[in-house]
């Protein structure tokens, strides 16, 4: 096996635990999961206004409706990982994406608010299995070089927020809003036969490649203060996303920027973001996790700031870089809970991987819009800004723990 760059991570260097041909076919599946499922969440948003018009619900009442979803896509998550240790991930995998597709098939067929209610978090607890199980479907299979194919799984996840949706507006000029839910449903169901047909029963402990473990590995005994430390970036790190986020159109409105004006300046920072997902997860392979997360992190903070203190033109050119920024570092903490992860428990250590970072995404806004009351969205917006900034002493601890301090 050749061995590794100066200054380039070990375990890019390395075989795909599977046969490549394998491997790639697994990270086929795992995207197409992804992409899938988080379409799948965010088209909930294109029919809120057609909810709000049938069953006549305030917007409290919508954003418990979406809620439903997501709280049981976030809350069973360790479950997920629990019962795949027990009947195997791709079984896991490919029955949660079919129950998905079955709960907007049930939306289609309520009839009334209770019903849509009950038939969205169904579709949310099979949407629960899709992060843990797809992400360790891909450690598994790329073994110590899965870092760059994790940061390509997490892009795909992007290209279904971006494509489903818009599929779903399109059907809506064309059919009720049942029916088309029924079709989405009929995808679901095709994406988990896929599953099945893609992704490998497993593929041995994750740290295997070529036999060896991979040289970035932390300890074992050191494996659980590591994990800490890197839940915490990322719990961090998804705060300074949705807290951003949440200011943003505000931001740009107060610059005199119209609504048209902030559609394009989300669209551009959702397209970075998507790219940002894509590079970073190669580029810490190459650079190491310490070098790439102060990066990211760093640049993240400077590029909040920036768009604070631009007029609106400079502000919304800065935007996809902001994006790439906002959203590379999620890749590059993927690809590192499988090094963290416990031998055999991968999926477990996703699952609260991912439970605490989208538990973040839902909650820290709650805190930010309290700044944002306060001393206004700039003000909130700079607080996200310095949360950033936290995320880089944990990097530097974390960093020695990987066995990678550099």
């Amino acid at each position: 096996m050749p061995r590794a760059r100066p200054g380039e991570d070990a375990g890019a260097a390395a075989a795909p635990a599977l046969p490549r041909r394998e491997a790639r076919r697994a990270l086929a599946g795992a995207g197409l999961a992804h992409a899938l499922h988080d379409g799948y969440a965010d088209l909930i948003y294109v029919l809120l206004p057609l909810w709000q018009a049938e069953f006549g619900l305030g917007y409290g009442a919508l954003a418990a409706l979406r809620g439903l979803y997501s709280a049981a896509m976030a809350g069973l998550q360790i479950a997920a990982g629990r019962l795949a240790e027990r009947c195997g991930g791709r079984r896991v995998l490919a029955a949660g994406t079919a129950l998905a597709a079955l709960g907007y098939a049930l939306a289609g067929l309520s009839g009334g608010l209770l019903g849509l209610g009950a038939a969205l978090a169904l579709a949310g607890a099979g949407s629960s299995a899709q992060h843990p199980l797809a992400a360790a479907a891909v450690a598994r299979a790329y073994g110590a070089a899965a870092r760059g194919p994790l940061g390509a799984y997490n892009f795909a996840g992007d290209l279904g927020k971006a494509a489903l949706p818009a599929l779903t507006a399109l059907l809506l000029v064309r059919m009720p809003w049942r029916e088309a839910l029924w079709l989405l449903a009929l995808a679901g169901l095709a994406t988990a036969l896929a599953v099945r047909a893609l992704v490998p029963a497993g593929a041995g402990p994750v740290a295997a490649a070529e036999g060896r473990a991979p040289p970035a590995a932390a300890p074992a005994r050191g494996r659980g203060a590591a994990f800490a430390l890197l839940l915490g970036i990322g719990v961090l790190d998804s705060s300074v996303r949705a807290g951003f986020l949440l200011f943003l159109p505000f931001l740009l409105a107060a610059k005199g920027a119209g609504l048209p004006l902030v559609g394009l300046a989300l669209t551009l920072t959702f397209l970075g973001g998507a790219a940002g997902k894509f590079a970073c997860g190669w580029l810490a392979a190459r650079l190491g996790v310490l070098a790439t997360v102060l990066a990211t992190e760093l640049g993240t903070a400077a590029a909040i700031l920036a768009v604070l203190a631009l007029p609106p033109a400079p502000a919304l050119a800065a935007l996809p870089l902001l994006g790439a920024l906002l959203n590379g570092t999620s890749s590059v903490l993927y690809g590192t809970v499988p090094e963290l992860a416990p031998a055999g428990r991968i999926e477990r250590a996703f699952a609260l991987f991912y439970t605490g970072t989208i538990g973040s995404s839902a909650l820290s806004p709650v805190l930010y819009g309290v700044i944002g009351d306060l001393a206004g969205p700039a003000w909130g917006a700079a607080a996200a800004a310095g949360a950033a900034l936290l995320a880089c002493p944990l990097a530097l601890l974390l960093a020695p723990r990987l066995g990678a301090a550099r």
